[in-house]
């Protein structure tokens, strides 16, 4: 099955890279310094972060549509992130090495289908869903604390 995972864009972000703890606060964001990998996965390079990394905790609206399923939550970005291209037919390591839940939408962002996995097992996951024609895009969270992970789209072409 060809798909594609694509990063957060760092232009919603930008502005709260150089915000002092107290504006960060006032953002619903904070400041942290990366002490253990795995553990900060950063949504817009789609990577675990290295020790001594600055990353801000932030809140993401991942699922914006006007429907039940309307969501966001805690996020890991990088404070110098810079976006990548899609990455294309693969899992990255960072949804691999982890418990992964996934959610399959149609096209009126209403969830079709739904399950746990691990992340090794993500593509098989990903052509299960994406052999259903309503499923119009998935999302793949961290199963454990439910935080966004990435969008995956089909691929075409």
């Amino acid at each position: 099955m060809s798909f594609r995972i694509l990063g957060l864009d760092t232009t919603p972000f930008r502005p709260l890279f150089h915000l002092h703890d107290d504006a960060l606060a006032a953002h619903g964001a904070r400041r942290y310094t990366v002490d253990a990998q795995p553990g900060f996965p950063d949504r817009v390079t789609l990577t675990d972060l290295p020790k001594g990394a600055k990353v801000l905790l932030v809140n993401h609206t991942h699922q914006p549509a006007p429907t039940p399923y309307r969501a966001s939550h805690a996020i890991f970005v990088a404070d110098d992130a810079e976006a990548k291209p899609a990455v294309l037919h693969t899992v990255p390591p960072m949804l691999a090495s982890r418990l992964i839940s996934l959610r399959a939408f149609d096209a009126q962002h209403m969830m079709v289908d739904a399950d746990v996995m691990d992340g090794a097992t993500l593509d098989e996951g990903i052509a299960r869903f994406f052999a259903n024609p309503a499923v119009d895009y998935l999302h793949a969270h961290f199963a454990k604390r439910g935080c966004f992970a990435a969008r995956i789209d089909r691929a075409h072409g």
